[in-house]
């Protein structure tokens, strides 16, 4: 292409002008001065009418694969506005460290004595790297091993986060959190589970993955993400870490108990019997002369459970905040139709918090249900309490 000689100027080349650009127009327009600000696009895993139906009105055939594409509404990439208080702690989060606060000091008696025996005048330098190693909670190589060693969790591979990125980030622009502070993960699972744990860590199953819907997804991650920045995951790690001393020699007991009541079966029956006897009559003089020590330790576990499952509900209300109430509902539904035809074993619930909440056959009773102590003791409320709760504001829609 050549540029247009000038014949004024014959040494120079004459350049065309610059096309002029369109003059902004003002909004509302005078033209239209009720015009109004375009509606936000839908919640994902929705569909608008016009989407849902083609002009006869019929309903619109997706496949699978078409179903669980990522939408153009997902995955913000414009500016997101930060919340000026990134986690907090409720009511819940602080009921699960004060229950967890027997165990606490009962650990601490534990590795104070452990300390002064084995570092004669030393032994506070023990409690107090016991007392700092809580905060290893937030340390990240700490938080890798324990996702994958205790966990059983892996990284997602890229098609995974291709799913994965643009939902955590809209669930994150929603609710003004910074979603790079956390950490994504896969568990091998074939069942619809999730979980929050540590202070970082965010892990869904293969299974919920490849199953679920966008929205679906969504909600799932959303009320992870509500464990987290409510406190509820790293309150609960920490009271479980700074438990480990007394659940230690609660089973060193166990198993000498065990040892003792083998050999019993032999020679050593009497011995055996007069040394049950000598440490049954020295643990009920212990538990009766502490007796409110003993009624905390034995009704702990049940309040434990009981906050816990207030959390799950917690959860669900900061899914509900951000959007996801009817997708969330919808995931539960599955859930409680996957637990009604393979039983509780077939079905998770939504988030261990650092642990499996599927139902362990110690907990079940014959015919599919679990017995008292199984339902006192469970992490999680069923699926009927939850979609009640989630029922007025469903209807708010």
């Amino acid at each position: 292409m050549t540029a247009p000689f000038d014949s004024a100027h014959p040494g120079r080349i004459s350049l065309p002008e610059a096309p002029a650009y369109p003059a902004a127009v003002p909004f509302p327009s005078p033209r239209c001065p009720d015009e109004t600000i375009p509606p936000p696009p839908p919640y994902p895993g929705s569909a608008t009418p016009s989407d849902a139906s083609d002009p006869a009105g019929k309903p619109e055939q997706q496949s699978g694969s078409e179903k669980r594409a990522p939408q153009e509404g997902l995955g913000r990439r414009g500016r997101v506005h930060l919340a000026k208080r990134q986690r907090g702690i409720d009511a819940t989060a602080v009921g699960q460290l004060l229950l967890q606060l027997p165990s606490f000091l009962a650990g601490l008696v534990i590795v104070a004595t452990l300390s002064h025996h084995l570092f004669p005048g030393m032994g506070w330098l023990g409690v107090l790297l016991w007392l700092a190693s809580g905060a290893m909670a937030f340390h990240r190589p700490t938080e890798r091993a324990l996702a994958r060693h205790l966990l059983n969790l892996r990284h997602p591979t890229p098609g995974e986060l291709d799913r994965l990125e643009p939902l955590w980030r809209e669930v994150t622009a929603r609710t003004g959190v910074e979603g790079r502070a956390y950490e994504l993960w896969i568990e091998d699972s074939d069942h619809l589970n999730a979980l929050a744990a540590a202070g970082h860590i965010v892990g869904v199953t293969r299974f919920s993955l490849e199953r679920l819907s966008d929205g679906q997804l969504a909600a799932v991650l959303a009320h992870e993400l509500g464990h987290h920045v409510r406190g509820h995951a790293w309150s609960l790690i920490l009271g479980q870490w700074y438990a480990v001393p007394g659940r230690f020699i609660w089973a060193a007991v166990r198993r000498l108990i065990r040892l003792v009541t083998v050999m019993g079966r032999g020679r050593m029956s009497f011995w055996a019997a007069a040394l049950l006897l000598v440490v049954g009559a020295i643990v009920l003089a212990v538990a009766w002369e502490y007796w409110y020590l003993t009624l905390t330790l034995v009704a702990a576990p049940y309040l434990l459970a009981a906050v816990t499952r207030r959390t799950e509900l917690r959860a669900d209300h900061h899914a509900v905040a951000a959007g996801f109430g009817p997708m969330l509902a919808e995931v539960l539904y599955m859930m409680q139709a996957a637990e009604r035809e393979g039983g509780h074993a077939a079905a998770s619930a939504l988030s261990g918090c650092g642990k499996t909440a599927a139902i362990t056959p110690g907990t079940a009773a014959r015919g599919g249900r679990r017995s008292l102590s199984g339902k006192l003791l469970s992490s999680h409320p069923d699926y009927y309490t939850r979609l009640h709760h989630l029922a007025p504001y469903l209807k708010r829609r």
